[in-house]
């Protein structure tokens, strides 16, 4: 529950440089379970998933924009909005008042969840370019949606902007656009970005704040990529740019370019995740991009095409003085994608998913558009699993995992489920609903079984509901036969939509088998940058790489973000105050 006061106005083709060789694709190193995937399909959405979140250990958040879906409410009205049963594949709709479309999500550090931004209304609802809408999860199946235009929304419109959660549990919202388009343009960009709850801070006192980058990245800059670092800055990536950002002082440090002119964000999306942070490689960040497409952001959409090639590259960088100086790493997947979704296991791989080899994000502006809309062609069906630690030439592996037969391009997803299977959803490239089409609305939900839950896994009890920094707490755990070590795993399974996965992390936690192997000491992350406040599935991993059920907690002391009254005020006086959404 938000327990606080608040007054709001508120938010290629593979492009390789001419000294890089593909690696091959060769069988997964030995340290990782071998063995056959699975895929299933299993359910239903009853919304499109445009957007993916877990929110419990059973429950998922499925948001679509506002359209003819099948799941009803109760008034017999299309919902666009829905909770998922990951056990029972049940779906029961919620009620958004607002439109939902391209809005961006994520956790604040109490475990609400966030949803901010969206789209003019299309079917009924308010205008949901400004919308906030909280949703606190709970276990009886009644919560919902909680939105108030009136009295909260952002202090300007956005569609298609980022986001991510900072060290004190708030969240900081990042540019988009102030109105419907493709391509993000100077007449439509909001180069800006606020916080909720606000801040005085800057010198703009819960006001929006310009942002140079966002104004120099037209026109591919929607939904930019933005990740919290352990000493708490921020990685920003849009277009072919990417920097470092210091949100406290208002200070932009640019990095290098993405190499060979590969754009990586919406509507040429790539996807991103920053690498597993471990104490053994003392929490240092590092980035991978991957995907996206060498297409001109400036082209007349009538010389595009959905036969373009994407790009296959993969770009690694250590954001370190020393990793910045040596600059990109560039790798190439086996396969070329735009629109991917990139997935962190519990074992420290990285799963790549969805997404088209040729073609562009979005529908209905091509020439040459498939089925009846798509702006892409030629969907990646078989995903890709990525070792980052592995040797060069064995990173990259499709052994044994079978390809779907559901395309998933414009608007799909995919997340990690607690159980530790990928779940995929969504896929719409057109206007509203198709059915019988070449690339129809796609409902089907699917699940990816890693080798690894074929294996004897592992269980564990004990974990508390909160686990504040730096706190030692200890797990009654069961263990394989001759499971020898055990790491933790701490993960946040981020909020996916558009090939971004908000907050994704992977942090490592110290921890101590007993010497009769039957209770692990564990400590908490050692600082609120390392691992920001709010929800989190902890991991127990044998040194096999076999994970346990991904149990929820609360990462600090569930309490609320702080606020600052006089930047409430300031943001404005013409809405009462309240006490944020009902229980």
């Amino acid at each position: 529950m938000l327990h606080v006061l608040l007054t709001l106005a508120r938010i290629a083709h593979g492009v390789l440089a001419s000294n890089v060789s593909s690696p091959s694709v060769l069988d997964p190193p030995s340290t990782f379970v071998s063995g056959a995937w699975s895929l299933v399909q299993q359910g239903t959405s009853g919304v499109s998933g445009m957007q993916l979140i877990i929110v419990t250990e059973t429950t998922a958040l499925i948001f679509d924009k506002v359209e003819h879906n099948p799941l009803t409410t109760e008034d017999g009205e299309p919902a666009w909005t829905a909770e998922l049963n990951l056990n029972t594949h049940v779906v029961r709709p919620l009620h958004a008042l607002s439109n939902t479309w391209c809005a961006t999500g994520g956790f604040l550090g109490n475990g609400t969840f966030l949803s901010t931004g969206g789209n003019p209304i299309v079917i009924t609802g308010e205008d949901g370019l400004q919308a906030l809408r909280f949703f606190t999860p709970c276990q009886d199946g009644t919560c919902d949606i909680w939105e108030n235009s009136s009295l909260v929304h952002t202090t300007s419109p956005r569609w298609y902007p980022g986001s991510v959660r900072l060290e004190d549990g708030s969240v900081l919202i990042f540019g988009g656009a102030t109105a419907n388009g493709w391509m993000n343009n100077p007449t439509a960009n909001n180069p800006s970005y606020e916080f909720y709850p606000p801040k005085n801070i800057n010198g703009f006192n819960g006001l929006k704040i310009p942002s140079p980058f966002l104004a120099t990245t037209l026109n591919a800059n929607l939904f930019p990529i933005v990740m919290e670092l352990p000493d708490g800055t921020l990685f920003v990536a849009a277009n072919q740019r990417a920097m470092i950002f210091n949100w406290r002082t208002n200070a932009e440090t640019q990095l290098p370019d993405i190499p060979n002119g590969v754009r990586v964000s919406y509507p040429l999306a790539g996807s991103a995740v920053m690498l597993p942070l471990t104490p053994e490689n003392h929490y240092t960040p590092e980035v991978m991009i991957c995907g996206g497409s060498t297409i001109d952001d400036t082209a007349d959409p009538s010389t595009l095409s959905s036969q373009i090639p994407a790009s296959a590259q993969c770009s690694r960088l250590v954001l370190t003085a020393e990793g910045i100086a040596a600059g990109w790493k560039i790798e190439t997947m086996p396969q070329p994608r735009v629109m991917p979704d990139m997935v962190l296991l519990p074992d420290g791989r990285v799963v790549i998913v969805n997404g088209a080899r040729t073609g562009l994000g979005s529908y209905g502006n091509v020439p040459d558009a498939v089925g009846p809309a798509s702006n892409a062609d030629h969907p990646a069906f078989t995903p890709v699993v990525y070792d980052p630690t592995g040797p060069a030439e064995r990173r990259f592996s499709s052994q044994d995992i079978p390809a779907s037969a559901i395309p998933r391009l414009y608007h799909s997803t995919a997340t990690l489920t607690p159980n530790g299977s990928i779940l995929l959803a969504g896929s719409n490239p057109n206007t509203d609903i198709t059915i019988g089409t070449k690339y129809q609305t796609e409902y089907r939900l699917e699940f990816y079984s890693p080798a690894y839950m074929s294996k004897p896994r592992p269980s564990y009890k004990g974990l508390p509901a909160t686990v504040n920094y730096k706190s030692k707490f200890t797990l009654s755990v069961q263990l394989p036969l001759d499971t020898a070590e055990v790491t933790v795993a701490l993960m946040d399974l981020g909020f996916a939509t558009h090939s971004v996965h908000v907050d994704q992390r992977f942090v490592k936690l110290v921890s101590k088998l007993s010497a009769d192997k039957k209770t692990l000491m564990v400590t908490g992350p050692p600082t609120a940058r390392v691992y920001p406040p709010g929800p989190a599935f902890l991991y127990v991993v044998t040194a096999a790489g076999v994970p346990s059920f991904g149990h929820k907690t609360i990462i600090g002391t569930g309490a609320s973000p702080p606020v600052d009254q006089g930047a409430i005020d300031n943001s404005t006086s013409a809405f009462a105050t309240y006490e944020g959404p009902p229980t």
